[in-house]
């Protein structure tokens, strides 16, 4: 049952959406872009990505403190989420701070399942948990495990016959993206959430091994998919070879690792609980992007 089943129609909220360009974040936008609010993006460049032309856009520049408090004057609930980078922890936390100066009475942080896992991003999202649970203001953590998209970057490789990577056969609880915007929309629009002082996980349906993925690639390909076992030192190397950064091999890799250990295979019930419908299936994700394994589109 989703928890604003027979809840009154909430009110008018100014709702600020750090992030608005993202993965989660245009999905969020996508789904309050109906509903009874004022949306603002914050974002480096106004104007310069995507967004409805019904969202207002602010500027928000990490380096001109003064930006901060500006792009937030007259928010109601803000929800933050960051792309991951060295300086995550540090632009969150200057985020949060501000947000609570500014009065805003909900901050709704995309975090991670995998806290307190010691690699990057998660002992990053640890961090910035830390502080905001010391913050005046109502908040909620929504946890998400690794997003279904994860895979987009393996449409080439699979296309190609060279997919892999060192995840073992470990399992991990993928979620939609859109799964995880739609619980974030209950959480932002839910009247009492200024006094929420919580946490959510959010998984899918079920957990899978990257192999037992390749056999459902498979199917729906009509051919054979195979997953390549590497070692982990194997698997930054190919990541590197193929046009990645240091830093982001680095947390390829971190995120195969915590695959291989099963770190993330979580089951849980919350976006039936939040939202009211069951989540989207892996088997659902991957027949709406074949086109990607199939070497037709480009991730």
């Amino acid at each position: 049952m989703p928890i604003l089943q027979n809840a009154p129609a909430a009110s008018r909220f100014n709702i600020a959406v750090a992030g608005a360009t993202g993965r989660v974040g245009s999905a969020l936008v996508a789904c309050l872009a109906t509903e009874l609010v004022d949306l603002i993006a914050l974002t480096r460049t106004p104007g310069a990505g995507s967004l409805p032309a019904s969202v207002a856009q602010r500027a928000v520049d990490f380096d001109v403190s003064a930006s901060l408090p500006a792009a937030l004057e007259g928010v109601d609930r803000l929800f933050l989420a960051h792309g991951s980078s060295p300086r995550q922890v540090e632009n969150e936390i200057a985020l949060i701070d501000a947000a609570v100066a500014a009065g805003v009475g909900h901050i709704v942080k995309l975090s991670a399942i995998g806290i307190p896992l010691q690699l990057h991003p998660f002992d990053w999202h640890e961090r910035i948990e830390a502080h905001l649970a010391t913050c005046d203001v109502g908040y909620t953590m929504l946890r998400p495990t690794t997003f279904m998209s994860v895979l987009a970057r393996s449409g080439k490789p699979v296309a190609n016959g060279n997919w892999g990577g060192a995840a073992g056969e470990g399992k991990v609880n993928l979620i939609d993206v859109r799964d995880v915007a739609d619980a974030a929309k209950t959480v932002l629009l839910e009247e009492a959430s200024t006094t929420w002082q919580r946490a959510f996980h959010l998984t899918g349906t079920r957990a899978w091994s990257m192999p037992e993925v390749a056999a459902e690639l498979s199917r729906l390909l009509g051919r054979t998919v195979t997953y390549r076992q590497r070692s982990f030192a194997e698997q930054r190397e190919w990541l590197i070879a193929s046009g990645l950064t240091e830093f982001m091999a680095g947390v390829a890799v971190g995120l195969d690792r915590a695959f291989y250990q099963s770190a993330l295979r979580e089951d849980t019930s919350t976006i039936e609980f939040l939202t009211g419908h069951t989540p989207r299936t892996l088997t659902d994700w991957l027949s709406e992007n074949l086109s990607l394994f199939r070497g037709e589109a480009v991730a």
